[in-house]
């Protein structure tokens, strides 16, 4: 048999729907690999083997009988930005201390629902912010890809880099994930994964920290397009506790991953062509569009003419809204208590100070002072004036296809300390993914070559809102084509 580990979570589902195995050997499988592994590749920031062990127990107990959710015994990995009860939850920040959650985030229940089984919680950038998962308390992941013929660390990105570790690396069937300006699109790209950011809305925020609220969106983390289609469908639900919560039902996304692409238009929008590119990128992106049109698509080329503006737009609309939504953070209520003189706001200025790491003090600062009387015209209010902009935009381009199809990143990974000392290199990273975040449309990275260092590169497929359809039949024909076989070399 497959060493269980390396299944996919379809074949690992419908192996134990046929009693090939049990829930109990797959989840102690996973453990064994993450004791082994996880000191070198700091994926997981919580394991939770003695949760996870009863869990798998009630789900063969459930297999046994002939009932079962669609992840029946299914071992996942949850991203430490979702709360989960009896569980620590910090976001990676020192600044909620040993938090423990007394419920559940919805979109970890809907999991629960449908029989999933939790090994842990994966390592993130401290509250989401970051593109290389450097800024976590508890250290960087490392990606289980390397260089050839180095040892340079190499970050799996950011700021989901634990969960596309955990992946890539065979720690888990499939991952949650989160995505306010690409940090599910951007890891998946780096280290050879599938993953989806879906439509705003259509996954609750109810129990996930929150970053920046008009942006964040959940999704999945998956080693193909199939289950990342499985794991969406599952993770997505109408839901009351969220006020931005969209009350649709969820289409069968699965379904949609086989089906032919052909007479569908993919636009190729010609602003994604950046300074400094590499050739690589390009090559692959001209490789996309040719097996997109030998499987029938015609190609459209169309124009996103504010796409320039959409990064700093991004970085003054995501740090307003996290300087509001971090307020809560004061070592009061829960969380890490430091006293200073004793005086209120002695605690509350040194909890924040010691609390909070340097990238995220650098995006409070930006968006407090974005926000302040003065400014607020001048940046805020003109900001979200460009985003409605980026959004008509993909509203005329969607005049004239039916999804878009671009790179997921300007190169592939990085190594730890390459890109840290400046910001702005840092942060221009995100510079194909945010659009899809201003404008709240799906979008889906997924692997579709190798560089001549060995390292995987992804394309994006971006869609019209609320047609993740779109995305999962273009993927599809995307990971058909690029027959996407290569593994990380073991080297921890």
């Amino acid at each position: 048999m497959t060493n269980l580990t390396q299944l996919t979570l379809s074949d690992a589902v419908d192996g134990l729907k046929a009693k090939q195995f049990s829930s109990k050997e797959i989840t102690q499988a996973f453990l064994t690999e993450i004791e082994k592994s996880n000191p070198h590749l700091n994926a997981y920031v919580v394991v939770t083997a003695d949760k996870a062990l009863k869990m798998a127990e009630a789900s063969d107990a459930n297999l046994k009988a002939g009932k079962g959710g669609r992840l029946e015994g299914a071992p996942l990995g949850i991203k430490d930005l979702f709360c989960t009860a009896g569980v620590r939850t910090t976001a990676c920040s020192n600044i909620l201390g040993e938090f423990t959650p007394t419920y559940e985030s919805t979109v970890t229940q809907n999991l629960w629902d449908q029989g999933a089984v939790m090994l842990g919680k994966l390592n993130m950038d401290e509250f989401a912010m970051g593109s290389a998962n450097e800024t976590s308390r508890f250290g960087p992941p490392a990606s289980p890809w390397r260089r050839q013929g180095s040892n340079v660390k190499l970050t799996a990105g950011g700021s989901s880099g634990g969960s596309a570790t955990a992946v890539s690396a065979d720690l888990c069937l499939a991952a949650t994930a989160s995505d306010t300006g690409g940090s599910i699109r951007q890891p998946a790209a780096f280290t050879g994964t599938v993953g989806i950011k879906p439509t705003y809305g259509r996954a609750s925020r109810y129990g996930m920290v929150a970053f920046a609220s008009s942006l964040d969106q959940a999704g999945p983390l998956a080693k193909n397009v199939k289950d990342a289609a499985l794991m969406l469908e599952i993770m997505c639900s109408a839901d009351a506790k969220d006020s931005t919560s969209l009350h649709l039902p969820v289409p069968e996304w699965t379904k949609s991953v086989g089906q032919s692409v052909k007479g569908m238009r993919i636009g190729i929008p010609k602003e994604y062509r950046v300074d400094g590119m590499p050739d690589e990128i390009e090559k692959l992106w001209q490789q996309g569009i040719a097996w997109l049109k030998a499987e029938g698509a015609t190609i459209v080329d169309v124009s996103l003419p504010h796409t320039k503006y959409a990064l700093p737009a991004y970085y003054i609309v995501a740090p307003a809204e996290a300087s509001s939504n971090l307020a809560r953070y004061d070592g009061i209520r829960y969380g890490a208590r430091q006293s200073g003189d004793g005086s209120l706001t002695s605690t509350y200025e040194t909890t924040r100070a010691t609390g909070f790491g340097a990238e995220v003090q650098r995006r409070l600062l930006i968006g407090t002072y974005v926000l302040s009387a003065g400014y607020y015209d001048a940046y805020y209010l003109r900001a979200q004036k460009v985003r409605t902009k980026i959004l008509e935009d993909f509203e005329k381009a969607f005049e004239q296809c039916d999804a878009l199809l671009t790179p997921a990143t300007p190169s592939a990974a990085f190594g730890y300390g390459e890109k840290g000392v400046d910001p702005v290199e840092m942060y221009l990273n995100d510079i194909f993914t945010v659009t899809a975040n201003l404008a709240g449309l799906p979008a889906i990275a997924v692997p579709a070559g190798i560089d001549a260092q060995g390292l995987p590169l992804g394309l994006q497929v971006i869609g019209k809102a609320l047609d993740e359809e779109a995305c999962f039949k273009v993927a599809g024909a995307i990971e058909r084509a690029a027959n996407f076989t290569a593994r990380p070399a073991r080297w921890w």
